[in-house]
């Protein structure tokens, strides 16, 4: 868990973002185009017609009806072959869209006749962006079954052809993706899921409202997706509804070639996936051969080298297992994405945020909507958890026959997140009863277990009308959760989630910082107290920064800001770069910050800036003792530990150091100029000239010191005949001795790039110096101020609730910004500005006048000032507190609990309902169609259960919108 940055970086969602999301887009490509909404009429022939919303988000085109279940789509801009303006009467504005399948969509535009006028010139700068793209269009449809399936030449032999649930497609059979279940079958009884009917059903609806890329959502495809999609449709269409299905056509080839660039790699994600390969759904017999298993290490291999900070998590293997029984690799790859990064985000990262995220909201929901189970549950101390944890982790996968779980996954990849909460609730409702006589966790997993082994059964064995016998417990169950539980929407999940993320924050935070303290090879004279604080500092600091101006955590290997990288013990670290690092230090030393005291008509403010000096780079660098460009956590403890409390000589030695580039224990007249500049950049904003007058003395005296005592440079030795000596030890006890050659020292005396002043020259210049030797010996030590961190749970509560929301609202930086603006010309106005540096030493007493300079060469100093190094503090030793213990004990719980959780993903319980079935000939085409009204059956049920009764626009409206149908185009449009 070293990545609890996630958590706290968390920005909300802009209006564009939310849209994005909710069609399953990916971000906004850089290119200029600029997006727009409008009211708009949807329809297209033999259809009803619905009012929404149409959106140009480039370079897709989307709609949403008003009441965001009745018709919406989502349709890339390069599936777009005509745009054509319609004739018709006054006042109507209508662009008839001619799609890539065909299909003929009429779009009414009811805005005012200049916001439609607009909305079309972004639409046709849109569409000229995307004409490289459709060159591409026709390879990739080609790799889609539904092309097959509405393609076919065969038409009259379709239902027989299709009516194979397992067939390996051969010859003839096109050369779409397909996943293991095309060789190795499907899950279930071809003939009992009413395979060839639902096949039927889909070509009638595919037919007449697109496919794949240009797919519509009426209300027939909700009925349909409820009643379940049929085997061989159902990888295409799981990647059409997430979305991924825009990433593969984006990204062709990129599958490949991760696997080609990392082929014979080994990491620690790789190690970890081997040992799980043979554990994902050993029962399927694609899975028993090294056919599937290569399938599953390729897509979890490729992904961990995609998102090297995520890697792998065990949940994966038994979700891209069961993904790939229906899609192919690269299909898989893609979803796996997809379900990582927008749909499920945090579910599989090391911290597993968003799944113990989901977990808080699913208690609040189950609070809210089944407050006697709750009761129950808290008085008899069973954890909902145990059983709701693999639930959402595995999408039901690992708890139910998978040809029901498939059920619940086509609906979560068409609805989203809110169907995990939705069937959860359900499960609990349904066999509430039964969980209120639970008394420990052990009944209340054996009650789910039996619950889920007999779903295929009955819900109504005994009933004499054989239409309700035929009802199962699963059905009731879809029932159940979308009838009684509608009330949890999309903008339900998202207000919980924003309710409780702080406080799952601070709790990994907890947790990944006593991990994080626990790992560190050396905390030096540090308490804990204050590595906490430092810890604090590190990972406010990545907060702060923006990952797209290049700050944020890197790699060695060249990874994108905000990712991990590998330690030295194969552990995944958290690295800064030195961008990242300037906001940390900003925070931790005065002298890194530019702090400005502004007052105006007597109201001060005070704005931060983050300095930007060589001595920052050099301190960086200094510290980088891997040079791997980034800084660790254990590299600023260790920088941090040889300042913070150092003594007066540690204090020189370290900043000598920090100056002399080449370590051969001299410092250049340019490194001692370098060095003074490093003292003007600390001193800048000290008041009087006392410390100015100090920094010209000190170069005096060292250029004065410094030509009496510069080594004598011997005589250029011939090449390849210099001596290697070794120069004195100067740094850190236990450092490898460095060798110097004399021959690379073939300068004169004089010049400034030849060795000029040592170590003790060094010492004995800054001695000469009162305010110096005062600033060596506490000065430098004390402008490390180690404060705690704000805390984050009471900083987003602020932000939330009524007055919060409000103050968010009106506070913003934007704001902010205008009023301190506004102030100070008032403020100048009334001649009562003023502008203060606040000082980084600020010492009271310091002089402010500079006392006359003595030379070091007449006299010596007292030598009884100077302390010994022996004076410095030694190391803290603490002992464990009651309240440390409370701490570890906790860590270990929540450590278990996330391993258990994995752990019962991995050991699912095997159900024979899921064996491939061995017959799967449909018979004659009479039996077929009977089987067709037993699922329009199914499909007109769901329809009364989840009211789904919308039939659209009626009357005038409806008569329009036929009308523009049958509308000629307008000339010149």
């Amino acid at each position: 868990m070293s990545l609890p940055h996630h958590l706290r970086s968390h920005k909300e969602a802009t209006k564009e973002e939310t849209q994005r999301e909710f069609f399953n887009i990916s971000k906004a490509e850089e290119g200029g185009l600029k997006g727009m909404e409008i009211n708009c009429v949807l329809s297209i022939e033999g259809e009803a017609v619905h009012a929404g919303r149409l959106y140009l988000l480039p370079p897709y085109l989307c709609f949403l009806s008003l009441d965001r279940r009745s018709a919406r789509f989502t349709i890339p801009l390069f599936c777009i072959r005509r745009v054509e303006r319609l004739n018709s009467r006054a006042g109507v504005f209508a662009l008839g869209v001619g799609l890539w399948h065909g299909l003929r969509v009429i779009l009414q535009l009811t805005s005012l006749l200049p916001t439609a006028e607009h909305f079309c010139i972004l639409l046709r700068d849109a569409l000229k962006a995307q004409l490289p793209q459709m060159k591409l269009l026709k390879p990739f449809t080609a790799s889609l079954y539904s092309e097959y399936l509405l393609t076919s030449a065969a038409d009259d032999d379709a239902a027989t052809a299709e009516g194979d649930a397992r067939g390996a497609g051969g010859e003839g059979k096109g050369i779409y993706e397909r996943g293991l279940g095309e060789t190795h079958g499907f899950p279930g009884d071809a003939r009992k899921l009413r395979e060839r009917s639902k096949i039927k059903l889909w070509k009638e609806y595919l037919a007449s409202h697109g496919r794949s890329l240009t797919l519509l959502r009426y209300p027939p495809f909700q009925r349909l997706l409820q009643v379940g999609l049929p085997s061989r449709l159902r990888g295409e269409l799981w990647e059409t509804l997430s979305g991924s299905i825009y990433l593969r056509f984006a990204n062709k080839g990129v599958y490949e070639k991760i696997l080609l660039e990392n082929k014979g790699t080994i990491t620690p994600a790789t190690e970890e996936i081997e040992k799980d390969l043979y554990r994902s759904l050993p029962e399927y017999k694609g899975f028993q051969n090294e056919e599937g298993i290569g399938s599953l290490r390729r897509v979890l291999t490729a992904y961990s080298f995609r998102n090297p900070e995520l890697g792998y998590c065990q949940a994966m293997n038994i979700l891209v297992a069961a993904i790939l029984i229906y899609m192919s690799e690269e299909q898989a790859f893609w979803l796996l994405e997809v379900l990582c990064d927008r749909l499920l985000p945090g579910y599989y990262s090391p911290s597993m945020h968003g799944t113990l995220l989901d977990q808080r909201v699913f208690e609040a929901l189950v609070t809210r909507c089944l407050p006697m189970i709750h009761e129950h549950f808290q008085s008899v101390d069973v954890q909902l958890s145990v059983a709701s944890l693999p639930w959402f982790l595995s999408l039901y996968i690992n708890s139910m026959p998978l040809i029901f779980a498939f059920r619940v996954v086509d609906c979560f990849m068409a609805m989203g997140p809110k169907v995990l909460f939705q069937i959860g609730l359900a499960i609990l409702k349904i066999n509430g009863e039964k969980l209120l006589e639970v008394t420990d966790d052990g009944m209340f997993i054996n009650l789910m277990r039996s619950y889920f082994a007999t779903i295929g059964d009955s819900a109504h064995p005994d009933h004499p009308d054989s239409r309700v016998r035929a009802i199962t417990n699963f059905q009731e169950l879809l029932v159940v959760a979308f009838r009684e539980f509608s009330i949890i929407t999309e903008d339900t999940i998202v207000t919980e989630r924003k309710r409780f993320r702080a406080q799952i924050a601070d709790e990994i935070e907890s947790f990944s910082k006593r991990a994080a303290v626990r790992n560190l090879k050396t905390t030096g004279k540090f308490t804990k107290e204050q590595v906490s604080i430092i810890y604090d500092k590190f990972f406010a600091a990545l907060c702060t920064a923006d990952p797209s101006k290049d700050n944020g955590t890197i790699t060695g290997n060249g990874t994108p800001p905000g990712s991990a990288n590998p330690a030295d013990e194969g552990r995944i670290e958290t690295r800064i770069d030195l961008k990242t690092f300037r906001t940390f230090l900003s925070e931790i030393a005065t002298w890194a910050r530019e702090d400005t005291i502004i007052v105006n008509l007597g109201f001060e403010r005070v704005e931060r800036k983050i300095a930007d000096h060589e001595l920052i780079d050099r301190l960086f660098y200094s510290w980088d003792r891997s040079s791997k460009g980034a800084l660790s956590l254990h590299d600023i403890v260790v920088g941090l530990d040889r300042i913070i409390g150092a003594g007066l000589m540690e204090s020189i030695e370290f900043f000598f150091l920090l100056h002399d580039n080449n370590k051969d224990g001299y410092l250049t007249k340019d490194e001692v100029l370098s060095l003074s500049e490093s003292l003007l950049f600390v001193f800048r904003n000290e008041p009087g000239d006392a410390f100015l007058a100090a920094v010209s003395k000190f170069i005096l005296n060292a250029y004065e010191f410094g030509d009496e005592n510069s080594p004598t440079i011997p005589a250029p030795i011939p090449e390849g005949q210099g001596e290697l000596v070794p120069v004195e030890s100067i740094e850190e006890e236990g450092s490898q001795v460095r060798m110097r050659e004399r021959a690379d020292s073939t300068a004169t005396p004089g010049h400034h790039s030849s060795p000029y002043l040592s170590l003790a020259t060094f010492r004995m210049v800054v001695l000469a110096d009162e305010l110096l030797e005062a600033f060596f010996e506490s000065d430098l030590s004390e402008s490390f101020q180690l404060q705690p961190v704000a805390n984050y749970r009471a900083a987003q509560q602020a932000k939330t609730g009524l007055w919060g929301g409000l103050m968010g609202m009106v506070l913003t930086d934007e704001n902010k910004s205008s009023f301190n603006s506004f102030a100070d010309g008032i403020g100048q106005r009334f001649g009562r500005h003023q502008v203060v540096n606040r000082p980084a030493i600020g010492k009271p007493d310091a002089p402010l006048e500079p006392k006359p300079r003595e030379s070091l060469l007449v006299g010596n100093r007292d030598e009884g000032r100077r302390p010994s190094v022996s004076s410095i503090s030694s190391s803290i030793k603490t002992t464990a507190s009651a309240s440390t213990i409370a701490a570890e004990k906790k860590e270990r719980e929540e450590k278990e609990m996330v391993q258990r959780a994995n752990e019962a993903v991995m050991e699912r319980q095997r159900f024979a309902i899921d064996d491939v079935g061995d017959d799967d000939d449909g018979g004659d085409l009479g039996a077929g169609e009977e089987e067709d009204d037993g699922v329009m059956d199914e499909v007109e049920a769901f329809l009364r259960a989840n009211g789904a009764d919308d039939v659209g626009l009626t009357g005038k409206d409806a008569e329009q919108a036929q009308a523009l149908l049958t509308a000629k185009p307008m000339e010149g449009f």
